[in-house]
């Protein structure tokens, strides 16, 4: 009886250790550099388009599936969009997002990870200077970058995302983001 409980104490012990080292979870956030790809005209009227700063905040976990392989989930909080410039006005678009994207990890050693994978993106704020379209709701985009684990918990990333829907019904425009962060895992 003594040794069933043993084992069953040294399995526990074990588990706990494993899944400790299994899954970690953390925080992040960072500058976000946005633009918008695409067409040169809204609504008939052709303008010009420049990035805006914003930033991008949420949260963060790492499964370790095989010692140089990770699934990264994060929920996040970002702003994107552009500024526009015509003939007739200058205006901004400051779209506001709950991104989920699901990048897979590649560990090239033990600190440095090339990142890849989808995002799926929900419309909740939309700060815009004008009244011409409803943007959709829904914006898909693929996201390529590298992280880089400094010391302890704390990492950084840098990561470009290609939006592949389009952002309004009215306008050939798809989100574009260059994105650098800074986080730490617990």
């Amino acid at each position: 009886m003594k040794k069933i409980l043993l084992a069953a104490v040294l399995f526990i012990a074990t588990t706990t250790a494993i899944q400790a080292q299994f899954i970690q979870i953390g925080v992040k956030g960072g500058v976000n550099f946005a633009n918008q790809t695409g067409g040169s005209d809204f609504n008939g009227i052709s303008v010009d388009k420049e990035g805006i700063t914003s930033y991008h905040a949420g949260l963060v976990a790492e499964l370790k599936l095989l010692e140089k392989f990770s699934i990264q989930p994060e929920l996040l909080y970002t702003t994107q969009g552009a500024e526009y410039k015509s003939a007739v006005q200058d205006f901004k678009n400051e779209m506001g997002y709950i991104a989920i994207p699901v990048m897979a990890k590649i560990y090239m050693t033990k600190s440095l990870s090339l990142e890849l994978g989808p995002q799926a993106s929900f419309l909740v704020s939309n700060k815009k200077e004008f009244d011409a379209a409803d943007p959709k709701t829904f914006d898909f985009s693929l996201n390529a970058g590298l992280g880089l684990k400094v010391v302890g918990g704390l990492f950084v990333q840098a990561r470009y995302g290609i939006g592949l829907t389009e952002v309004s019904k009215e306008a050939d425009f798809k989100n574009s983001v260059f994105q650098l962060s800074a986080g730490y895992m617990f």
